[in-house]
């Protein structure tokens, strides 16, 4: 059977589907290696570097799949991955990427709550807005799915990743700078947008948050904002300083937060995380941020980057996961490229038939 192909008239919401919380149990993590020297100039090398660091990391406790463009691509990632003897739980795919975000241009996954199964829903994909090239990134969410030989839902709408938080019960955290943004869906409504969370994702309610954080061309992926780190705990970035960008928008997204219920109307635990200092490239300043941890199986990877907000943010989440390992990589060459280890990944939850 294709099951990319196949003929699916009701929408996974109806069917018993809803979107997990990345702190669910996972089969796998799916990543897209780093090539695109347009995004890292210089850095390349040394991205490759921290990507085989997080790699390591996620091995430990779930397969790893990685896509890479081509056979001289895979031998390179295999050659780096046997010196640093990261030798089990990796699988390399020739499907080709315009670049390394697999959290936006990779498959959302979801479950079912009746069998268990793992579906892969394929959102649309234009590069946040057409400010990049990404034909080849628009085709990633089907060959997930087809090598994993899941149902999919194709969806028209452009969506990211990076753009939505759940706590998989019926809440989703977003942004309005982004997902309501022309360059993406200028043809739907803000109520048309939610209802396809809702019918695809599962989701109940969507809490909409305002501005990104500053350098982020994604226009404001809540991913470097606010992270539910629990069915009734939102992690969320402040900065305090007045005279720093952020911290209006910032100020204002935590505010909001006080105010948002569950599905029971009850508020939720909002726990602070100061920003890091300022990083810059060649004067523009980029999107550092804490929030932009990943939850895997075994250890939370959390992006630092050399400064000294770095060990509060470690002790802050090592506090709120007692049951797993934090774990702190330098991301200052990697978030040249604009994201770091969220960005990076796409959580495949554990299910049947995986």
């Amino acid at each position: 059977m294709n099951y990319s192909q196949e003929t699916i008239l009701l929408k996974p919401s109806e069917l018993g589907y809803y979107m997990p919380p990345e702190w669910d149990l996972h089969y796998g993590t799916w990543l897209s290696y780093p090539h695109n020297t347009r995004s890292f100039f210089d850095k390349l090398e040394k991205v490759r570097e921290s990507f085989l660091e997080f790699v390591k990391h996620l091995a430990r406790g779930e397969a790893v799949h990685i896509n890479v463009n081509n056979e001289e691509m895979k031998k390179d990632l295999e050659n780096r991955l046997a010196q640093k003897k990261i030798t089990t739980n990796v699988s390399a795919h020739i499907f080709p990427t315009n670049d390394t975000w697999c959290r936006d241009h990779g498959a959302i996954f979801i479950k079912n709550k009746k069998t268990g199964n793992i579906a892969a829903t394929n959102w649309m994909f234009n590069a946040w807005g057409e400010k990049y090239p990404y034909e080849l990134d628009n085709n990633i969410p089907n060959y997930m799915a087809e090598y994993l030989k899941i149902k999919q839902f194709r969806v028209g709408q452009i969506l990211e990743g990076g753009s939505i938080d759940t706590n998989g019960e019926g809440i989703l955290l977003t942004t309005t700078a982004c997902l309501l943004n022309k360059n993406r869906n200028p043809h739907l409504s803000k109520f048309e947008i939610e209802n396809n969370l809702k019918e695809y994702l599962g989701i109940h309610k969507v809490l909409w948050l305002g501005d990104g954080v500053a350098g982020d061309d994604t226009d404001g992926h809540v991913d470097d904002i606010a992270r539910f780190i629990n069915k009734n705990t939102i992690v969320t970035v402040i900065e305090n300083n007045k005279n720093d960008i952020n911290y209006e928008a910032l100020k204002e997204n935590y505010e909001r937060l006080q105010h948002f219920t569950d599905m029971n109307g009850k508020k939720f635990s909002i726990i602070p995380l100061q920003m890091p200092d300022p990083v810059y490239h060649r004067e523009e300043r980029l999107p550092a941020s804490y929030a932009n941890f990943y939850i895997s199986n075994k250890t939370i990877i959390v992006p630092i980057f050399n400064c000294s907000n770095d060990q509060l943010a470690l002790d802050t989440l090592h506090k709120l996961f007692p049951d797993r390992a934090i774990v702190g990589i330098d991301a200052s060459d990697l978030v040249v490229g604009l994201g770091t280890f969220h960005c990076l990944s796409q959580q495949i939850p554990y299910g049947i038939k995986l």
